[in-house]
């Protein structure tokens, strides 16, 4: 599997799957590094609807038949997304922008929450955004540009030197698919299924690459948050941001919705199989399909501000991609949905 990315180790772990270079250097991977600590805060007693006074603003969706998928040659084969197939959908509601670091604040004042990022006491930030003058830290041998930064979680999105104080509007990071569940569970919302998802994302255009249709940069306006110039040493931000962008950047699809591709990877509900389309094909048109029954990877969809055009299109509405539900880095996140 292409997406397949070097695991996440435990602080203690001087294993193979980090250097102790502090420089970064030229690799063709735009996945996060996953975690395989064994640990997990979901444990903790988060009360389903405690938080359900919250206002969590929500987008109705009618629903329907739509096209699933990106056809052959575009895209990654081994990553499963295709062949196109049809995919029924009931009504649901759908958040127009990912979980601000504002909501998860709301949420972790009112429950105590800790996340996975804060009790290991660490978290992978991409290197590009750390100052000069930071001091060497581990990489990912595969992706040096992941650099293990002590101290780094949701409320110190770069590291300690960093606070989430500076960025409300912006997508909260460093975050789960388990941390995302407990916020769900909270409140009373849940996470899309990956066919909600990209239903959601096209904003009723058929079988476009983008949310606003097949041109990356239509006369030459960005409308999504991604990486410009050449990866990972040089980022021009022509788009105006060189990390997370605040929500509601870009302009919204026809659904009203904000940065369905770009900006953060999205955590959805499914377990990730490359299989799935294949098997959904043979019972077209699916019915409010929510992936396979068990794995050991989580879908991902959206891309992030990492993707670059060059070694990595995963910002298109048909593409796929997934990490352990234990994993959390700097350009992962969340919206959603009821």
């Amino acid at each position: 599997m292409t997406l397949s990315c070097p695991r996440r180790a435990r602080r203690t772990d001087a294993g193979p799957f980090f250097t102790t270079c502090g420089k970064l250097a030229l690799m063709s991977s735009c996945c996060s590094p996953s975690n395989d600590s064994g640990s997990s805060p979901s444990a903790q007693g988060v009360r389903a609807g405690a938080g359900a006074d919250a206002v969590i603003d929500l987008v109705g969706l009618p629903g329907g038949e739509f096209w699933m998928g990106a056809p052959a040659g575009d895209g990654y084969a081994d990553d499963g997304e295709g062949p196109v197939h049809q995919v029924q959908l009931r009504p649901f509601s759908i958040a127009p922008t990912t979980v601000t670091n504002a909501d998860y604040a709301a949420f972790c004042a009112a429950t105590g929450y800790v996340t996975l990022a804060e009790a290991d006491g660490w978290s992978f930030v991409f290197g590009g955004l750390l100052p000069d003058d930071h001091p060497p830290t581990r990489g990912v041998a595969a992706a040096p540009w992941w650099r293990q930064v002590e101290g780094s979680d949701w409320r110190h999105p770069a590291g300690p030197h960093t606070t989430f104080d500076d960025a409300l509007d912006h997508p909260v990071i460093h975050v789960t698919w388990d941390d995302a569940m407990a916020y769900c569970r909270w409140s009373g919302t849940r996470l899309p299924t990956e066919a909600e998802w990209e239903y959601a994302a096209r904003g009723g255009l058929d079988r476009r690459r983008f949310p606003w249709g097949d041109d990356l940069e239509p006369g030459g306006a960005h409308l999504m948050n991604v990486f410009q110039g050449t990866f990972p040493e040089e980022n021009t931000a022509a788009d105006g941001h060189a990390g997370t962008a605040p929500v509601r950047s870009f302009p919204p699809n026809g659904f009203g919705l904000h940065e369905m591709t770009g900006n953060v990877w999205e955590w959805c509900s499914d377990w990730f199989h490359p299989a799935t389309y294949r098997d959904s094909e043979k019972r077209s048109p699916r019915v409010n399909p929510a992936g396979p029954p068990g794995g050991t990877h989580r879908v991902m969809r959206g891309g992030s501000y990492l993707c670059h055009d060059s070694y990595c299109t995963r910002y298109r509405v048909g593409a796929r991609s997934a990490n352990t539900p234990d994993s959390a880095t700097g350009n992962i996140g969340f919206r959603v949905a009821r």
